[in-house]
């Protein structure tokens, strides 16, 4: 993977190429371009796209599709030692499931002003009201996640749709 050891950020931003290669895909099959992965020991055990068209779901967001998959992987619902990457910051839904999830670690891309709950709108991650929190980094490869996005929905806006 690497020619010699890396540093945090290297391995930050391998892992976040892969969750926005899931994020294109997501584009390709006209779905909002969000992608994520989920890495336990170094490993993908999880990769996922919005699907919330297809699939005609409101909850198939990235991250729950990616939620699912890991844990089946593991066998368990718990996913502590895993690393959820994600090409945008998390929606209340989805950070509430990493959280119920026990992800103890989230990195994301774009923050998003409009319903981030990492950082952005919301600190549900960091809220010691709940039963456990998650330590988060945001900002890796922004502003490749964020051209995609902006990308997406100015081409939706010329077929006049969203």
């Amino acid at each position: 993977m690497f020619d010699e050891t890396p540093n945090p950020l290297q391995i930050h931003e391998h892992f976040m190429r892969l969750a926005l290669d899931e994020a294109r895909a997501a584009f390709e099959e006209n779905e909002v371009p969000v992608g994520a992965i989920i890495i336990h020991e170094g490993h993908v055990i999880a990769s996922a796209h919005n699907q919330k068209e297809m699939l005609k779901d409101p909850t198939a967001h990235a991250e729950m599709i990616a939620i699912t998959q890991a844990s089946e992987a593991r066998g368990d619902w718990r996913l502590e030692g895993c690393v959820m990457y994600v090409s945008l910051e998390p929606c209340p839904m989805c950070a509430g499931a990493l959280i119920q999830a026990r992800v103890p670690t989230i990195i994301y891309g774009a923050s998003d002003p409009k319903a981030g709950a990492c950082h952005s709108l919301y600190s549900l991650t960091s809220d010691e009201r709940l039963n456990h929190q998650s330590t988060v980094l945001g900002g890796v490869l922004a502003e490749e996640s964020k051209q995609l996005l902006q990308d997406f929905f100015r081409q939706q806006r010329k077929l006049g749709k969203k």
